[in-house]
């Protein structure tokens, strides 16, 4: 079964070349003037397609939309996995970075996984965090690990950029330090405990 089938988003290896035209055109479209005013025209002529071709690879706005979120987390906002669980505060620090450097495709990225769009992946680094919570903090048990997954994957996301730029009207430098610390609250009981 694809990834289409199945709801999800393709990932970077099942593009082809079309596809990645479009999502890259749509990203750059986005941050020049907002999701609202980009037509399918627009789309297809920055991508250097015909408008049909949009249509035939996605058919809905939705469908662009929850593809090209996916497709700006994996490659705009595309980071190195940590090596230790214990890094994760330093990685969270340059997520939120990335998120203020391109603030309008955090919120595309955020807004597509709060709306809870069919497909999307609010928690797309949680099988690493948990591979190396069981590699490193072997005595965790199912329910601890799962709290520490779960707390660590929200602090690492753009949805939380959002939340804390938005809401909060935190700048650059408070929102990437309360991300550390909130990480650093997350994984100071489990030190003593690696294994």
């Amino acid at each position: 079964m694809s990834a289409e089938a199945d709801g999800t988003p393709p990932s970077a290896a099942e593009l082809n070349r079309t596809q990645e035209a479009i999502l890259a055109a749509y990203t750059e479209l986005i941050e020049e003037l907002g999701t609202d005013d980009v037509s399918f025209r627009l789309i297809a002529r920055r991508a250097g397609v015909g408008e049909r071709t949009v249509f035939r690879n996605y058919p809905t706005r939705v469908d662009l939309l929850l593809a090209t979120a996916a497709w700006i987390e994996r490659s705009v906002f595309a980071r190195q996995d940590s090596p230790s669980i214990f890094d994760m505060p330093l990685v969270i620090r340059e997520a939120m970075e990335l998120y203020d450097r391109r603030p309008e495709l955090a919120h595309v990225v955020a807004e597509t996984a709060m709306r809870g769009v069919s497909g999307t992946a609010p928690t797309p680094r949680r099988e690493h965090l948990e591979a190396m919570l069981s590699a490193e903090v072997p005595s965790l048990d199912e329910a601890e690990r799962r709290t520490i997954v779960a707390a660590l994957a929200h602090i690492d996301s753009a949805a939380t950029w959002v939340t804390l730029r938005r809401e909060l009207g935190m700048d650059r430098r408070d929102i990437a330090d309360a991300a550390v610390w909130a990480a650093e609250a997350v994984l100071d009981p489990i030190r003593g405990r690696v294994g």
